[in-house]
């Protein structure tokens, strides 16, 4: 940046803020370069602040920071901000890249907190400089073109641009310079020679090298670089590595190896003993933190190392051959401190009053919180809380805390509270602190009733005896005397559609309540009501809370037998035919339980059977099935009594009697061939053959029938033809279809003398029409036929 004069620079200012009632929250923040006179002017506070001048004396105006009341100052009378002492940020903050001073302003009635930076300019107030006024180097004449010889730098303590930015060295035939910048900014100069040298000609060479920095106005320093030609010992030592990088922890122990270089030598004997040192510079910066080893290279921590003091050491060292004249490699180290935590937070806390009224509006400020770790990355991350269980809570600002109240305050549950404000770092292991402020509530009368809960859920077991208390509401209330005196009662309920007076009752002195009749679970399951707590204040304050009252299912229902229906007089009959094998559904015990849950959940078992192993039951299904193939020594008509149970405790069940036929009917058997359960293992080889030789025997029986009625046809067609009155006959022929084997039955109306003869087409036709499941009945249905079809088919 351009320089200015120190008594022509105006201070620049910049504010930041978020007005809140009663409190001016934000920061404000000034410029000014460092090296300013006592009383130079830096902003005016009272305009940034938005205050007139007669505020400040009124309001008790003070400027508080822990470094800020030494370097600034705040007058009063006129509101402006100047300096105190004159400021040298080289001084305050060393080479850091950023350098600012926090302060805060503090105003009372009411209390009001901002927060303040001033920041410190570097301006090109230090020149270069050299650590010696010469620096001797020796050059062998047989050293090539282009050998480079590293020159110890110059140091400045400012930063940025005002700090080294070049080098230059007076005009030589045989030497040039070169510069080049490291990782961490530095400038590095070195020597090259460019025309080979010759003792006999010129043994020496004087060169005069300049450093500059970067400013304005620009400041440079010179050194004199003396260079003696020898024509022995011509292989100067050569580092492994230009640049040696490592890493410490600041936590090491004092002898913990860091580093250890080497470098090597071509030459012999003592041209070949090296001996390491650090450059005169790096010497004055890490002689009590670090120590070289002269022999073997080694970088071991000497003293205690601080990260928050110095991050990185940028080091150059130097080897040293024994030989005469001797030579010198250079090279150069960074050395990296590594942060640990061990820096615990610090808290500072600002109070505008320790005494707030328990009618405080939620959200009122209380105090200013600052908490600060001089660690870095996670290990200065900080974060702050209070406890749990106090009406307060922290807001996060830009750079603090505010506490402010969180709810309603009440003086009569607690009229003191300790806040602990706890703050801890993301480092690994945390650190921790804590700091304790005291705040009082003053006390206003201001408590309704409160319950412990918002709603309570109450169990009541139906069939309950009336007048027996199914639960206790209790409120409390913190006021005093008649205040505290509270009445309960319901507000306005109803069940189902019922006023709640009729179901409970409430005793108004402790809240507890009665049933007044018994509960059925099947009819009401669940209902709501409303407790009011009032106490006998003047205005009466009052609260109410709600009260779900569940009714908890008993087994008092035992199961109800569906089908078979217990309505008809005698026990329920079923029909299965002896052909059945085993797994024939016979029948299925339908049942219900009115009860809920586990009290609904039914089993199904055989008590009493005729015979145990002919029949089952599906535990679960309620089934009835053929448990074996039935044999023809088995009764004709067997007895089931089955039992139908719950399972609640104590179990209820319900018994029904079955009576099963089994018949010997083969047409019947056939059809109800179709309900048995289709199990390949079931048709066994004499099986197959059964029905081979059934089914052969039945297409002739059918076959013989309809001869007999195609006949029978014939014979009564001429009988007819001699009256002149019609007559009706029934051809029960096939050639209108058949269902099952069974021939469909066919209306015919003749008329003798006529010869007309009118079919069942032409009349009423009717198929029979059986279901797989017709052999347990003895009725057969009838439904008509479609005239298409019967015309069709005629």
């Amino acid at each position: 940046m351009a320089y200015l004069p120190r008594f022509a620079f105006t201070a620049f200012a910049c504010i930041f803020a978020i007005c809140a009632p009663g409190l001016i929250s934000g920061q404000i923040r000034y410029s000014i370069p460092e090296e300013m006179e006592q009383g130079a002017f830096v902003g005016n506070i009272a305009v940034d602040l938005g205050l007139n001048v007669r505020q400040l004396s009124a309001r008790k105006f003070r400027l508080s920071s822990d470094d800020g009341g030494r370097y600034m100052k705040v007058s009063l009378d006129n509101g402006i901000m100047s300096i105190r002492e004159r400021i040298d940020r080289e001084r305050i903050c060393g080479q850091n890249d950023q350098c600012a001073i926090h302060f805060e302003t503090i105003l009372e009635n009411p209390f009001e907190v901002s927060d303040g930076e001033l920041e410190i300019l570097d301006v090109n107030d230090n020149s270069p400089t050299f650590p010696q006024s010469s620096i001797a180097l020796q050059i062998s004449e047989a050293s090539v073109s282009g050998i480079r010889f590293r020159l110890e730098g110059a140091d400045d303590p400012d930063i940025g641009t005002n700090t080294v930015a070049a080098y230059a060295i007076s005009s030589n035939e045989h030497f040039s310079l070169e510069t080049q910048k490291s990782e961490d900014g530095i400038i590095i100069a070195e020597l090259v020679l460019e025309k080979s040298l010759d003792r006999e000609m010129q043994s020496s060479f004087q060169l005069m090298l300049t450093a500059f920095d970067g400013g304005a106005p620009q400041r440079s320093a010179t050194t004199q670089v003396l260079i003696t030609v020898f024509d022995q010992n011509d292989n100067p030592p050569v580092f492994d590595h230009d640049i040696y990088r490592s890493s410490v922890s600041e936590n090491a122990s004092r002898g913990t190896l860091t580093l250890k270089v080497q470098a090597n030598d071509l030459d012999e004997g003592l041209n070949a003993e090296l001996t390491y040192r650090f450059n005169d510079v790096a010497l004055r910066a890490v002689q009590h933190v670090f120590r070289l080893d002269p022999r073997t290279g080694e970088i071991r921590v000497q003293g205690p190392l601080d990260f928050e003091e110095v991050n990185t050491y940028s080091l150059d060292i130097r080897a040293q051959d024994h030989g005469s004249p001797a030579m010198t490699g250079h090279s150069k180290i960074l050395i990296k401190v590594i942060d640990v935590n061990d820096n615990a937070p610090e808290i500072k806390v600002t109070s505008a009053s320790n005494t707030i009224q328990e009618n405080t509006p939620s959200g009122s400020f209380i105090s200013q919180i600052y908490v600060m770790d001089r660690d870095s990355a996670a290990n200065g991350q900080v974060r702050c809380e209070i406890q749990k269980n106090v009406p307060f809570r922290l807001q996060k600002t830009s750079n603090h805390y505010k506490l402010v109240t969180s709810e309603t305050l009440d003086r009569e549950a607690i009229s003191e509270y300790n806040i602990v404000i706890s703050a801890w770092d993301l480092g690994s292991p945390s650190l921790t602190s804590n700091k304790t402020i005291q705040i009082a509530i003053s006390d206003v009368n201001d408590n309704a009733p409160q319950f412990a809960e918002s709603s309570y859920n109450v169990y009541v077991m139906e069939n309950n005896a009336p007048g027996v208390s199914i639960f206790t509401v209790t409120a409390t209330d913190h006021d005093l005397d008649q205040n505290s005196y509270l009445s309960y009662s319901f507000l306005d309920n109803h069940i189902q559609n019922m006023p709640v007076s009729t179901y409970l009752s409430i005793n108004s002195m402790n809240g507890t309540i009665y049933a007044l009749r018994f509960f059925d679970y099947e009819e009401l399951k669940n209902f709501q009501i409303h407790v009011q707590a009032r106490d006998a204040g003047v205005p009466p304050l009052s609260s109410s809370v709600t009260v779900n009252v569940i009714i908890l299912d008993q087994n008092d229902n035992a199961p109800v037998i569906i089908s078979p229906s217990e309505l008809s007089e005698s026990a329920a009959v079923d029909t299965v035919p002896r052909s059945a094998g085993q797994g024939y559904l016979v029948s299925k015990i339908m049942a219900t339980d009115a009860d809920s849950g586990q009290n609904a959940r039914l089993f199904y078992q055989i008590v009493k059977s005729t015979d145990p192993g002919l029949y089952n039951v599906g535990q679960r299904s309620g089934e009835v099935r053929t448990a074996r193939n039935i044999f023809q020594s088995d009764t004709a008509l067997q007895t089931l009594v089955i039992l139908v149970k719950d399972n609640g405790q104590p179990s209820l069940s319900s018994t029904v009697t079955m009576n099963i036929r089994v018949l010997g009917n083969s047409s019947e058997g056939i059809s109800e061939s179709s309900t048995l359960v289709k199990t390949p293992e079931y048709l066994s080889d004499p099986n197959v053959y059964l029905i081979v030789i059934f089914s052969c025997t039945s297409v002739v029986f059918l076959l013989i029938i309809i001869l007999l009625i195609v006949i029978k046809c014939k014979q009564d067609r001429n009988i007819i033809q001699e009256y002149n009155t019609p007559s009706y006959c029934y051809n029960h022929g096939v050639s209108h279809g058949t269902f099952n084997g069974r021939p469909a039955m066919e209306e015919t109306l003749c008329y003798p003398g006529t010869g007309r003869v009118v079919r069942g087409a032409e009349l009423n036709q009717y198929s029979v029409c059986l279901s797989p499941e017709s052999a347990k009945s003895d009725f057969l249905f009838l439904k008509p036929r479609d005239a298409s079809t019967s015309q069709a088919q005629s």
